[in-house]
């Protein structure tokens, strides 16, 4: 009996320290996978209109933009310092560039997507086959989405199989509202149903009180977030001012200056994101890839 408390609390101690170290899988359903970072990436870089470059391709280019950026920034003002810092800069600039183009591309299409809905509901209305009804949007659909459909369309006149000429749409446009769009016509398709156009007309209204929330609270916030950006921006402008003349600079490449440099990058970069986490919207994920 002497023995139980300690073997007790062996075992109790053991279990702890094996649910520390052993993860909790969690289940996935069929066709349905986690979406990592760089799949998010790889998203972004879809919507911002580079289908040819890789996330790979994308951090190549944050590096070399870092050592251009520093190389002119060390030559210039001859402080290491603060060309360290330009280049940090640099390097985030090309993916600044992707999130900006595929922010705006989003929001081009959130606007869009309730026409293009609607366009399909009363193509189906009509007695249209799904195909056809999502070939017409090639020509009858909103602008933003007409390249798109046409490459649809061209994928099924020359192959006829409805399902990949299907999973070829959703990675062009790598949009959630369109993966949604996509399995619902992909369901119907295999099994049918008369629900279609409600389903449709359902989605249609929400997407386009979606948008119209989306638009009040980007307009609201608009001109705070750019006021925040701009006091983020300032330091670093002044410093690159003061970069061109030589004795002005040579102070931040002293233990001290370098103290002061590394402080303002990381209050800079703390406030930013928190900036950005208070004032952000929630965006929706690729759930059903």
């Amino acid at each position: 009996m002497t023995l139980l408390p300690g073997l007790l609390a062996g075992v109790g101690l053991f279990l702890i320290w094996w649910a520390m170290w052993v993860p909790a899988e969690e289940p996935v359903s069929e066709g349905v996978r986690s979406e990592t970072a760089w799949d998010r990436l790889g998203d972004e870089l879809v919507q911002a209109g580079f289908e040819q470059t890789g996330p790979g391709a994308l951090l190549a280019a944050g590096f070399v933009a870092a050592l251009g950026a520093g190389s002119l920034a060390f030559v210039v003002g001859r402080a290491a310092s603060v060309a360290l810092c330009f280049a940090a800069m640099a390097a985030y600039a090309p993916l600044a560039l992707v999130r900006y183009r595929s922010r705006k591309r989003r929001r081009a299409l959130r606007e869009v997507w309730p026409d293009a809905v609607d366009n399909i509901t009363s193509a189906v209305r009509a007695g249209m086959a799904l195909p056809e009804a999502l070939s017409q949007l090639a020509h009858r659909g909103p602008v933003e989405l007409r390249e798109d459909f046409a490459a649809f369309a061209e994928d099924y006149r020359t192959t006829g199989r409805f399902a990949p000429c299907l999973d070829a749409l959703k990675e062009r446009l790598a949009d959630p509202v369109a993966d949604r769009l996509i399995e619902a016509l992909r369901l119907a398709r295999e099994v049918g149903g008369s629900d279609l156009g409600g389903l449709l007309r359902t989605l249609s209204a929400f997407l386009r009180e979606d948008a119209r929330t989306r638009a009040e609270l980007e307009t609201r916030q608009s001109w705070t977030v750019n006021a925040a950006r701009l006091s983020v921006a300032a330091p670093w402008i002044v410093l690159a001012i003061l970069a061109t003349r030589g004795g002005a600079i040579e102070a931040y490449d002293t233990r001290l200056g370098v103290l002061v440099l590394l402080t303002g990058a990381v209050i800079c970069v703390v406030a930013y994101r928190v900036m950005m986490y208070i004032g952000r919207l929630p965006e929706e994920r690729r759930v059903l890839r």
